[in-house]
């Protein structure tokens, strides 16, 4: 499955990133939400993760322009620190498929992921 993650801070970016990868994923990595709409639009992308607070573009409107734009269902995963009730309302209400709470375990998120993966092979 290829997937895109949109995260700015680093550490956490190449954490999720190894962790997808040695579970036989192709990972495309984006560092701010402008790169990341430029990447969805140029490849043939089949889940994406995205934190909430992103430079340029929010992670929200990287939702709204994920499920706006593709006929093709492309589940997307919402990270965010923020615990936020609101922002958890907006993101689903928006199409998130899924909304993780930083911190989180690399593993709870390959098992997140590995959900989506098998009910698109359906």
């Amino acid at each position: 499955m290829k997937i895109l993650i949109a995260e700015d801070e680093p550490i956490l970016l190449k954490t999720m990133e190894l962790k997808l990868k040695r579970d036989g994923h192709e990972i495309i990595t984006a560092i701010n939400g402008r790169e990341a709409i430029q990447l969805i639009t140029d490849n043939d992308i089949d889940m994406v993760i995205t934190d909430i607070m992103m430079p340029y573009t929010t992670g929200l409107e990287i939702l709204g322009f994920v499920k706006s734009s593709f006929t093709k269902r492309i589940p997307v995963i919402v990270l965010s620190a923020m615990g936020q009730e609101n922002v958890v309302v907006e993101a689903f209400r928006l199409g998130a498929d899924d909304y993780i709470t930083k911190p989180f375990s690399p593993n709870e998120l390959s098992l997140r992921v590995m959900r989506f993966s098998t009910m698109l092979a359906v």
